[in-house]
């Protein structure tokens, strides 16, 4: 009962988005549309839709590869090397993720503003390519790997990061896999950051595209229908990206439970 009543707006945003205007204003809760129209999606592409598709595509795409690669380095770092403030260093970590988004946009628009790279390609992507969650999940993870397997690797003459790379990153694929799927559907999501990065409509992704739906951007009317498209279209990439790794998330859940 209790999925039904989950899954349930996602039916009516799948309905909605075959519906006509004046049947989804007459009958917003009907889940036959009367009569089946795929003009909602038509008119998409006669937007800049695409566009804002195809933004959010690359900017997920080198966020997701950048995150699991920073990620993974720094939180070899901490849980390996040994220097000084290594300590300190991992509460400053703790401390950012303690910090709500919100509260750094501010300073996010101000660095973007100075290093002067706001309004372009590179501010889209470049403040979300590491982040403190994924550094403590990756750290977390390379903590339970047992420190032998390292000491051989180096006793057969492999560096720090040979025997990252090619001895204890393989084997934190679990990590791995969980990191890439927060990290797509977390770009892919991501609103605040684009609202401060541009205004240039041509750099807009989907999530910033569809909040100017929303909010008068389609022009007159409640425009339920486009709107609902728009929003069905910008769920297929997070779901197809959880459905094709959730093997995996659940096998990395599992290890983890394992190990406790």
């Amino acid at each position: 009962m209790f999925a039904l009543m989950y899954i349930f707006p996602f039916i009516i945003q799948l309905v909605t988005s075959f519906k006509t205007q004046s049947d989804a204003t007459d009958n917003p809760l009907s889940l036959i549309p009367n009569p089946v129209t795929t003009d909602a999606i038509s008119r998409l592409a006669d937007t800049k839709f695409p566009l804002w598709f195809f933004n959010s595509f690359w900017v997920a795409i080198i966020v997701t590869l950048g995150r699991v690669f920073f990620n993974s380095l720094a939180g070899y770092a901490l849980a390996r090397l040994k220097f000084k403030g290594r300590d300190a260093l991992f509460t400053a970590v703790l401390a950012v993720m303690a910090v709500p988004g919100i509260v750094l946009l501010l300073p996010k628009f101000l660095a973007l503003k100075y290093y002067g790279i706001y309004n372009t390609p590179t501010a889209l992507f470049l403040p979300l390519v590491c982040d403190a969650a994924g550094v403590f999940i990756m750290k977390q993870f390379f903590e339970s790997i047992p420190p032998s397997v390292e000491e051989a690797a180096r006793i057969d003459g492999a560096g720090t990061f040979r025997t990252f790379w090619s001895i204890v990153l393989p084997m934190a694929k679990p990590a791995l896999i969980t990191l890439t799927i927060l990290s797509f559907q977390g770009s892919w999501n991501e609103l605040g950051h684009f609202i401060i990065a541009t205004n240039k409509d041509s750099l807009y992704t989907l999530t910033r595209g569809i909040a100017g739906f929303t909010t008068g951007g389609l022009g007159s009317g409640t425009q339920y229908p486009i709107k609902m498209a728009a929003a069905l279209i910008m769920t297929i990439p997070t779901a197809l990206v959880f459905i094709l790794f959730q093997r995996f998330f659940t096998q990395g859940a599992n290890a983890g439970a394992d190990k406790g």
